[in-house]
């Protein structure tokens, strides 16, 4: 049904045997009130914005969910990496790098990019290219961009969206993805497409959804420009000297391998390093009990790709089983801390004052929420542990 069309109708709602429910008349009067304007102060047409909003009168519930309850920030790594690197997956990882072997030399030798984090990001992605997403990035973008916390992010790929629309590669009926408008074999959303996107078939179109040739391409421009490096790895699960100095975990405390060799840090399969001179700092994604990692500039481009350390962790760890390495090797622990969930957010939320980053403060702890407690319990003369509880949050009450 056209948009303005369903709006006239509303006016007629009370003699209709079924009226229209104000939520839907809200959102419609949003889409004509509010993104009509924006999207023309940007110099999108009429024409164009009717179309891209043909039929869609409502807010897509699945969105909303889905908004606010992303697996990869929600749940605890180990839980992420358990769903995420199934046999399953690699298992079809390999047979995707003996059938592609070609393709993949080929993106690598242009880009730079190891071919094998290019897998681990398509099978994370969308099972190497089963499931790209059937939602319409239009009713996905417009339903952020009018409820929830994530409405900067909708209006700002909407513009996007529109872009990719007026240029013809794909029509609004066709113009599908995931809940959060990320579309094709890699999961692009649009403001990457714009900016990254390539076409490597050479046929005059940038088709991350139906060429997996485009879309590895325009993954692996995107990682080169977010700073990948051929000469190094995404880093590496690691094991501590006895006797550590706890305090030289974080993102802070960048090293060269070399001179983290030099501190007693060997790797946990008993290989050696190489890329000795890159930088690198140790992560504790589920604290210091858990696996240890170094980490180089190439796991921050792949955080790019998604902002997450779990995802990133399981794209590195993904090329990694595809390639023919091991599982990790020390076991993840438990994370039954003795704090509610009000608690968490406080600490959290204190140290986010104090000056230690947290990267949130929504109660579930990560890499960042570690690194944070470890630097205060420095800072505050305590024992090193990075253990979130409640009597480091009543330290930090008492003495903040």
């Amino acid at each position: 049904m056209d948009r303005r069309l369903f709006a006239s109708l509303l006016v007629l709602a009370p003699f209709l045997a079924q009226p229209v429910l104000a939520d839907d008349a809200k959102f419609v009067s949003f889409i004509e009130n509010t993104l009509w304007p924006r999207m023309k102060a940007q110099g999108v047409s009429r024409k164009l914005f009717d179309a891209a909003f043909a039929g869609i009168t409502e807010p897509d519930p699945v969105v909303l969910r889905l908004a606010e309850n992303q697996p990869e920030f929600t749940s605890t790594t180990s839980d992420y990496l358990a769903k995420a690197v199934t046999p399953a997956r690699i298992s079809t990882g390999k047979q995707k790098n003996e059938d592609e072997d070609k393709l993949l030399a080929a993106i690598e030798a242009k880009y730079g990019v190891d071919h094998y984090i290019l897998l681990g990001i398509w099978g994370m992605e969308s099972n190497f290219g089963k499931d790209k997403g059937k939602m319409s990035v239009f009713r996905s973008l417009a339903t952020l961009a009018y409820s929830g916390s994530r409405k900067e992010y909708g209006n700002a790929q909407l513009l996007a969206a529109f872009k990719i629309l007026k240029s013809g590669i794909v029509k609004p009926e066709n113009f599908t993805g995931s809940w959060a408008a990320a579309m094709g074999h890699t999961q692009f959303i649009p403001s990457s497409y714009v900016s990254y996107a390539v076409d490597w078939t050479g046929d005059g179109k940038r088709d991350i959804w139906n060429s997996k040739e485009d879309a590895l391409a325009s993954t692996a421009n995107y990682l080169a420009k977010a700073g990948w490096k051929a000469d190094r790895p995404w880093g590496w699960e690691v094991i501590l000297p006895q006797g550590f100095n706890m305090a030289l975990i974080g993102r802070s405390k960048w090293r060269t391998v070399a001179e983290w060799q030099k501190l007693g840090i060997k790797r946990a399969d008993g290989a050696k390093f190489g890329s000795l001179n890159a930088d690198a700092f140790v992560m504790v994604p589920q604290g210091v009990a858990g696996p240890r990692f170094l980490v180089t500039r190439n796991f921050l481009a792949i955080m790019d790709y998604n902002l997450s350390h779990s995802y990133a962790l399981a794209v590195g760890h993904l090329a990694d089983r595809i390639r023919g390495k091991g599982a990790f090797q020390a076991s993840w622990p438990e994370v039954n801390y003795d704090l509610s969930f009000k608690q968490r957010v406080e600490l959290q939320r204190r140290l986010n004052a104090l000056g230690f980053e947290t990267g949130g403060s929504d109660g579930r702890f990560g890499a960042r929420t570690y690194e944070a407690i470890i630097a205060y319990q420095k800072k505050a003369g305590l024992p090193l542990n990075g253990t979130p509880s409640a009597a480091l949050l009543q330290h930090m009450q008492k003495n903040s």
